[in-house]
């Protein structure tokens, strides 16, 4: 079987992070600092990177999710994760789903108000996902990701070829208030740290559905160029948001529907017309892609938690948890849409602010006596992970010191 054919977990990873974080805001970021914010981009996404990958490696490793092998450090810290993903999840889904919602009124042309869209794409999802269809989205993700990549890079190339004055690189720390932004991009840039237990339990279905034929080194290479294909997008809209809205006078709306519009804009004004249906399509499909992916990994990971915390792992607590989120995400439709830049801000600072947790658990799982000592990384990764380490320390510190 071809590498190709094997991919699948490092896509769905790819799926879930190319959401708010990349349409919104790395666009944003190019937007209002130009390409001032690349350093933080690149180095968040290096430093993050270790992390990421202990999640398949260690599920490969072992046949065990991470979960698994936190309840092995100690229980406490699956209450922690408990708790944290309890605190976020909701949050998390209403970002996504109001954003999908942005494009679908952009595409069909609807002008349903967003609540009632994003009603009916949380059930929607939440169909599919009850029937069991989710492995039509797992087969297509990789015709999404695919055709987003492609446009996006002609997007900027075009960007590129159409500036007449010289483009500034000078790169910004930003301070004040601009400091909450910062915090907030690298939050969820790719995604947020805890889509590492994701990947875990992905990983191992995949290997389960390939009676068990998938080898640690298929495994890492999956999920090497889902990442990479994150950290590719993230630039291409950061330079989207530069070339076409840096210095322009013109600022991104809050509004959903307006804000999908003002996206799908930048993509038609360097492709051109002709090219709306498919940067839609695509736009549309890959927030679509998201919102299913992680309306679907959050019930699973808080599943694979309760039972470990319960200790009845024959039991299956998805629906539970499903129609939870779901209808936990259908009442702040309902009754706080109009906090929603609250909400979204509040997820994603605390998304940064636990990464260094994440980040230590992972770290310190994957180099102990639970790992097996062959699969555990080499030196060059050891050190990545300890100055990833620092560097996600450091900056929760200087954040929770400028509050």
């Amino acid at each position: 079987m071809s590498k190709l054919k094997r991919l699948g977990p490092g896509l769905l990873f790819a799926g879930a992070a190319i959401g708010v974080s990349h349409l919104v805001q790395s666009t944003r970021a190019g937007a209002d600092f130009g390409w001032g914010l690349l350093w933080a981009l690149l180095l968040v996404n290096l430093f993050k990177y270790p992390f990421f990958q202990f999640g398949p490696r260690y599920a490969l490793a072992t046949g065990e999710s991470l979960l698994d092998g936190y309840q092995k450090l100690g229980k406490s810290y699956l209450w922690i994760y408990f708790f944290l993903n309890l605190a976020t999840m909701f949050t998390i889904q209403t970002a996504v789903t109001i954003v999908t919602a942005g494009l679908a009124s952009n595409l069909f042309g609807l002008s349903i108000n967003m609540v009632n869209w994003s009603l009916a794409i949380t059930f929607t999802c939440f169909l599919i996902l009850l029937l069991g269809r989710y492995q039509l989205l797992d087969k297509v993700i990789k015709g999404i990701i695919l055709t987003l990549t492609i446009s996006s890079i002609l997007a900027v190339l075009i960007a590129f070829s159409k500036q007449s004055n010289p483009i500034s690189y000078l790169q910004i720390f930003p301070q004040g208030s601009e400091l909450l932004f910062l915090i907030a991009f690298m939050g969820w840039m790719p995604a947020p740290m805890d889509i590492s237990i994701w990947h875990s339990i992905w990983i191992l279905e995949k290997k389960q559905s390939l009676k068990n034929k998938l080898s640690m080194k298929e495994g890492l290479f999956d999920f090497n160029v889902g990442y990479l294909t994150t950290v590719v997008l993230g630039i291409c809209f950061v330079g989207l948001g530069a070339l076409v809205m840096y210095g322009s006078g013109l600022t991104f709306s809050g509004k959903g529907d307006e804000f999908a519009g003002q996206l799908i804009d930048l993509y038609t004004s360097n492709l051109g017309d002709a090219a709306y249906l498919v940067i839609a399509i695509a736009a549309f499909t890959t927030m679509f892609s998201t919102t299913i992916t992680t309306l679907d990994a959050s019930p699973r990971a808080m599943s694979k938690t309760s039972q470990l915390i319960l200790n009845r792992k024959e039991r299956d607590y998805y629906l539970l948890w499903i129609c939870i989120l779901a209808g936990g995400t259908s009442l702040i439709f309902l009754f706080l849409l109009s906090e929603m830049g609250l909400l979204v801000q509040i997820a994603t600072v605390l998304s940064f602010i636990t990464a260094p947790f994440y980040a230590i658990l992972n770290y310190r799982l994957i180099y102990s006596s639970h790992m097996p000592k062959e699969n555990r990384p080499g030196k060059f990764i050891k050190i990545l992970s300890v100055l990833g380490i620092l560097f996600l320390s450091g900056f929760t510190v200087i954040y929770l010191l400028s509050l």
